[in-house]
């Protein structure tokens, strides 16, 4: 049966969006932002910028319509603090933000990397210019982490990535405070064999709530003999249980095309790590770093996205019972 697969981001015609050219002082490479609307119904990009020695640190670009004339700091946001900090040695990386009403601040959460490796910190803020560190919170292997903008069942909720002797699965961690964490949960496994997710995934951008659950777009890593693929797929959680998946897409949606995604300092990656919605509702504007060397932007319909879920999946219980029998 020929299976019919549908766009569901359309990319926008003037990527990339954000490149090195465009920075104010001198780097390497600007990719895999955090993605924020701000009360002005701006858009805030929290960049990941790597300078020239293979180190990142983090830097603030804005625009009115979140497509163009982006207003860059003129000097990096956050940098690593080594000296109280002494994880982010290596940079700090990658970052999610949440805006947690409760706090009225805004929870960035991102990679710091240690000699032990890349763990997760957390920082809040409430403007983006000074920035409150928790430090680290899931200590080596751990990365691909965001908060949950709300409290379940009076614990806050962080999904991260571990990497564990049972593999590079998704998680779900609790805590009472933002600051100790545990009743670790898993909530989504790579799968095994020639899946385009298997072996290894981890959460992209923040989930979106929705009526249904939260909706996660991830990132699989498919190994070939030349390099690895870094490709997107869908699941949907249950919104008081998000360790519970209630559907989880079987094929990718969203992987490299265009030359900008192949070529670069690390071939083959579409990496969102932020999105807006619109003021419908339902258009989503995903920024993604293309082949770690810049930024980019796709829009899509929430709608669209959980309608291709239902025609796409299955319930994790069903694989579980299957995977039994094979």
């Amino acid at each position: 049966m020929m299976i019919q697969h549908n766009t569901l981001f359309k990319r926008h015609a003037t990527n990339p969006i954000l490149s090195a050219k465009d920075w104010p002082y001198s780097m390497n490479s600007v990719f895999n932002a955090g993605a924020t609307l701000l009360p002005d119904g701006s858009t805030l990009l929290l960049c990941r910028v790597e300078d020239r020695r293979g180190l990142s640190h983090l830097c603030v670009a804005r625009s009115g319509n979140g497509v163009d004339q982006w207003q860059i700091d003129c000097e990096p946001t956050l940098m690593p603090d080594v000296e109280k900090y002494p994880e982010e040695v290596w940079g700090i990386e990658d970052p999610r933000i949440t805006y947690v009403p409760e706090l009225k601040q805004y929870a960035v959460v991102y990679t710091s990397y240690s000699r032990g490796g890349p763990g997760v910190s957390l920082a809040l803020t409430k403007d983006f210019r000074t920035f409150d560190r928790l430090g680290v919170i899931m200590s080596p292997d751990d990365k691909d982490a965001a908060l949950l903008p709300r409290r379940i069942n009076g614990f806050w909720a962080l999904i991260h990535r571990p990497m564990t002797p049972l593999g590079a699965h998704i998680w779900i961690s609790y805590s009472p405070d933002l600051r100790h964490w545990g009743n670790h949960k898993l909530m989504l496994e790579a799968r095994r064999g020639a899946w385009w997710d298997a072996n290894k995934i981890g959460m992209s951008p923040p989930p979106i709530e929705t009526p249904r659950g939260w909706l996660m777009i991830y990132h699989g890593v498919r190994r070939t003999p030349s390099s690895s693929i870094y490709r997107l797929g869908l699941a949907l959680f249950d919104s008081e249980q998000p360790e519970k998946c209630l559907v989880r897409g079987d094929s990718w949606m969203f992987a490299p095309e265009t030359d900008y995604e192949h070529d670069g300092d690390v071939q083959d990656v579409v990496f969102p790590c932020g999105y807006t919605v619109a003021a419908d509702g339902d258009t989503i504007n995903l920024y993604y770093g293309a082949a770690d060397s810049s930024i980019a932007l796709a829009h899509g319909s929430i709608r669209n996205l959980l309608a291709w879920l239902d025609d796409n999946g299955h319930s994790e219980q069903a694989n579980d019972r299957r995977q039994r029998h094979t």
